[in-house]
């Protein structure tokens, strides 16, 4: 098979974990402190797959400069978008509906739309650099492709929750998750077209940038929601999820 028939393959199957997620959160009741829980556990995950598959990898190639720049620079794209976005309605996206809730389209008009950007710019960074994983060696990260699957579920649940709790369709909600699961089937498949053939340093400094976008996202949208609800037991869910994605990477 085609290496960017892979990537695409490997990227769709990372982002329908989302739709997975979205069917659990939106028919689904699921209390309040296991949508922590399991927002906290896919954070710990996508922490792990920054520092030892992305930023790691980054320094690795092309030493520490390329890789300290890409991750600022991933943060800041991110930050700005997020800003953007959070002023149009999408500052809670992730939230499942307790607190600090998602608005209604009624509260504020275009929030609809600010939500699915949204949820688009937090799945981006994640699924191009399953594509650009492709690039080393011609086998994709199984790392890389788990840990963004294994975060999605949650992603997926909670944002879907809080979408119903705010009055969002079933069409919208689904097709929202249908199209983030389509556009990271597109990032992963660009990120080994555009930057394959690129010089190390370059592919590099793009695996840094996606890392530091995810943590980045992880800071402003996951964090907040997993210790929204905290309980004893929250940061040790943290560490199990990053333990977890830990192992795998030196398996």
């Amino acid at each position: 098979m085609p290496e960017i028939v892979q990537a695409g393959a490997w990227g769709l199957l990372a982002g329908s974990a989302l739709l997975v997620g979205a069917w659990i959160g939106y028919r689904l009741r699921v209390p309040q402190k296991v949508i922590a829980s399991v927002m906290a556990f896919g954070a710990g995950v996508l922490m792990s797959a920054v520092s030892f598959e992305l930023v790691d990898e980054a320094y690795e190639q092309a030493g520490l400069m390329p890789a300290a720049i890409g991750t600022v620079a991933g943060a800041v794209a991110y930050t700005l978008g997020n800003v953007v976005l959070a002023r149009r309605g999408a500052r809670h996206r992730k939230r499942s509906g307790h607190g600090q809730a998602q608005p209604s389209e009624a509260q504020q008009s275009g929030s609809g739309m600010a939500l699915a950007l949204g949820a688009l710019l937090d799945g981006v960074p994640e699924s191009a650099v399953i594509g650009v994983s492709l690039l080393d060696g011609g086998a994709v990260s199984m790392v890389t492709v788990a840990a963004v699957f294994i975060s999605n579920v949650p992603e997926g649940l909670s944002s879907s929750a809080g979408m119903r709790k705010a009055g969002r369709s079933k069409g919208y909600v689904f097709g929202v998750w249908g199209g983030i699961a389509a556009a990271s089937t597109l990032a992963a498949v660009l990120g080994y077209a555009v930057v394959g053939g690129m010089p190390i340093s370059v592919i590099a400094a793009v695996t840094a940038v996606a890392g530091g976008a995810i943590l980045a996202m992880l800071a402003d949208t996951m964090i907040p929601e997993a210790f929204e609800d905290a309980h004893l037991a929250i940061g040790l869910i943290v560490v199990s999820g990053f333990l977890v994605s830990f192992a795998l990477s030196h398996a």
